[in-house]
């Protein structure tokens, strides 16, 4: 048996591609093969900033080092490989999510360094304490040169990746944290040194101080990689949903197990009970439970049947079927979730950029306030002033650092965006989480939103000379072209109840209206009434019975053949289970809930009344639905639309944020940027709690670090020493430092276990 084909890694996002792959470029010699136009066009405008300091790898299985990595916190930053941000100083992450940690080799490195620098720095404080040290004449060098000798390693092999990002911030001009840490822990080594060489100075030795800020933060960011490992633990996870194997049936029904990743489109597997579904499918024969709650969050098993579609990673409860593949790999359900939660994490929410300003201007300002602080304490200090003012500025500079204003909202975003995939309700970025939070009125359509949108054929009235079976082929056949759920209704009872399957030529659909095409030799158009007055077909013989039918809350549409009325079609939908306790939960919130509907107004309110429902706009089409959502922004009202039909798209791209149901057409969910992923309108009360917690979640981070730094800054200045004759150490400041950075990590991590439902 020959081997597997040969092949090469994109240099762009990292992907396998075959060795052959007709996307080929050339460069230095060497010709680099892509997956996609769009990686060969982002290499062929920049090469270097794919190949620059990384490792070329053309064969062998991707790894990290060969995937693209990016700054959660600064957009544009990308690198090949694991590295630091050149701005930040925070550790990029992959743009693509696989089974290796990776923060797994920094989280190592760090935790080294600590191992190193902790116990150096315990033994110089150890050395401070009192009775220690010998301060005999001609031993302070002695001492010294021991306490020289212990901190060395520490701040310049443990402490190298603070150093190494301060300079790198200093080049790119982008002063962060680490350029105000290593500026502390040099101006503390270096102030040590000179006492040491000329002790008839009267300098005092800080070399403790010096790695003890290294210690603690090397400690904090040991810290935030676990948080940042663990908020991500959960989407890796999701990757080993997937079963390694399938069985592959052949034409003779013999079973064969391979490898998931030679499964291919249109191959025929079996599925067994307690198997995963291997890949996205339609089942051919059996009939099962699967369990969906790792996609949805529906516990309850869902019963699937032939010609019913089936997910990669779900899991067979009960009984047995055959399935045809249909999408594999990245293609799949379960993928296409873990690229839009990791894309969502790797985003930032608009009110990061105020964090952003802050930090730009605060960073400048602390190295002001370090300065100032050391020339009043030379000039007003007194014979100690030169002392107290070189440690007074390093424990500014210390203290001040604003890390935890650097993480107080990448921090929640993240966590806050693997909770929403837990709870079934996807967001596209983070500024659909932050919008969310604010929203204070929720537009929804009826159908496939409030109702399970399968609609039922309830009614055929038909008007001589047609009988009802003829009508009922007529509609079926122009609305088979549809997706419309009400469409699929008809073409259902039609299967059912007729033995012809015509199929309609010229098919037309006029989105919010109607559709129309020939069938037969015959004109036939299918719509609302103001769809068939358009088209000059009077519907006045049938009023009075549309009227009845909506009020009991069905849907009718009219039916035109060769520009007469030929009768009408009723179909009932019923509502959703939570419907009803969704709407209410939301109107307890404080968030008005209106419906917007294509529907008769009649039908609508019924389901508006079933609901609760105070306000309803009634036979709406899409361009009306989209200058309503316009209006009420325009008015000033935070607006959210929830749909799930082609025409609810422009009122969904118009909202402030759109939700898709997940059971609706792919044109909803590409226009929304929140997606619930099993239709359950309970997700979306979940959905707004979570974005208000998170909203809240970050504020309480920002407003924390802000208030934290502005009453430590004049305490490490010295504001304490005329009143308790108190001068805070650098080692204290540091302390105070990793306690900020610590306070916000834990309060991001709440999130995971907030309640969402009232």
């Amino acid at each position: 048996m020959s081997g597997a084909a040969p092949t090469v890694v994109d240099p762009v996002c990292g992907m396998k591609v075959a060795a052959d792959a007709p996307l080929a470029h050339e460069h230095a010699g060497t010709t680099y093969r892509f997956c996609a136009v769009s990686c060969l066009e982002r290499f062929r405008a920049n090469p270097a900033k794919f190949l620059g300091g990384a490792r070329e790898a053309m064969a062998g299985e991707p790894g990290l080092e060969h995937v693209l990595h990016t700054c959660p916190m600064c957009p544009g930053v990308e690198r090949l490989g694991p590295a630091s941000c050149p701005v930040c100083g925070m550790a990029l992450e992959p743009t693509v999510v696989t089974g290796a940690d990776p923060f797994a080799a920094e989280l190592a490195s760090m935790q080294k360094r600590l191992w190193v620098a902790a116990p150096l720095a315990l033994a110089l404080m150890a050395l401070m304490l009192p009775g220690v040290k010998s301060h005999e004449p001609g031993r302070h060098e002695l001492w010294g040169a021991v306490e020289l000798a212990l901190a060395t390693p520490a701040v310049f092999w443990a402490g190298a990746p603070i150093l190494t990002r301060a300079r790198d911030s200093v080049r790119s001009r982008n002063l962060n944290m680490f350029s105000l840490l290593a500026l502390g822990v040099l101006v503390a080594f270096g102030a040590s040194v000179v006492a040491l060489a000329f002790p008839a100075l009267g300098l005092g030795m800080y070399f403790e101080s010096a790695t003890s800020i290294v210690a603690l933060a090397l400690f904090g960011q040991v810290l935030e990689l676990r948080a940042r490992r663990r908020t991500g633990a959960a989407l890796r996870a999701l990757l080993d949903l997937a079963p390694r194997t399938a069985l592959k049936l052949d034409p003779l029904g013999n079973e064969r197990e391979i490898p998931l990743e030679q499964v291919e489109p249109g191959y025929v597997l079996r599925v067994k009970p307690g198997m995963k579904v291997p890949v996205d499918g339609v089942v051919l024969q059996g009939e099962a439970l699967l369990d969906e709650s790792m996609l949805t969050g529906e516990s309850r098993p869902v019963k699937k049947g032939p010609n019913e579609r089936v997910s990669g990673a779900t899991l067979v409860a009960s009984g047995s079927f055959s399935m045809i593949a249909e999408r594999v790999g990245g293609e799949t359900v379960l993928a296409q979730i873990i690229a839009l939660v990791a894309a969502a994490q790797r985003s930032r929410a608009p009110i990061q950029s105020l964090a952003d300003r802050i930090s730009r201007a605060f960073v400048l300002a602390v190295v002001a306030i370090a300065a100032l602080t050391f020339v009043l304490w030379m000039l007003l200090g007194g014979p100690d002033g030169a002392a107290k003012g070189l440690v007074s500025a390093v424990s500014v500079l210390v203290i001040a650092c604003p890390c935890a204003l650097g993480l107080a909202t990448p921090m929640s975003i993240v966590v806050a965006t693997s909770r929403g995939a837990r709870e079934g309700a996807l967001f596209r970025d983070a500024a659909a989480l932050q919008a969310l939070g604010t929203v204070e009125l929720v537009l929804v359509d009826k159908t496939g939103t409030l109702t399970e949108g399968q609609p039922r054929l309830v009614e055929v009235e038909a008007l001589e000379p047609l009988r009802a079976e003829e009508l009922l082929e007529y509609a079926a056949a122009v609305e088979r072209a549809s997706e419309h759920p009400i469409a699929r209704a008809i073409v259902a009872a039609a299967d059912e109840r007729c033995a012809s399957r015509e199929l309609a030529t010229g098919f037309t659909n006029v989105a919010g209206e109607g559709v129309e095409g020939h069938v037969a030799g015959r004109h036939v158009r299918v719509g609302s009434a103001r769809a068939m007055a358009r088209a000059g077909i009077a519907t006045s013989g049938l009023t009075a019975r549309a009227e009845q039918l909506a009020r009991e809350g069905a849907t009718v549409v009219f039916v035109g053949v060769d520009g007469a009325l030929g009768g009408l079609l009723a179909v009932g939908d019923p509502l959703r289970a939570d419907a009803k306790a969704t709407v209410e939960a939301l109107q307890a919130r404080g968030i008005e809930v209106r419906m917007l509907t294509g529907d008769r107004r009649e039908t609508a309110a019924a389901v508006a009344r079933a609901v609760g429902i105070r306000s309803i706009d009634s036979e709406c089409s899409p361009a009306h639905k989209a200058q309503v959502v316009a209006a009420l922004r325009s008015a000033g009202r935070v607006v959210a639309m929830a749909g799930d039909g082609i025409n609810d798209a422009p009122a969904l791209a118009a909202a402030d944020v759109g939700i898709a149901m997940g059971g609706g057409t792919d044109v909803a969910k590409q226009a929304a940027a929140v997606t619930l992923m099993n239709g359950d309108l309970a997700a979306l009360e979940r959905a707004l709690a979570l974005a208000r917690a998170t909203l809240r979640n970050v504020r309480q981070n920002l407003g924390f670090a802000l208030v934290y730094n502005g009453l430590c800054i004049p305490v490490a200045a010295g504001a304490l020493e005329p009143v308790l004759g108190i001068v805070l150490s650098p080692t204290i400041a540091a302390l105070a430092m990793t306690f900020s950075s610590v306070s916000v990590i834990s309060n991001a991590l709440r999130l995971r276990h907030a309640r969402l439902a009232r």
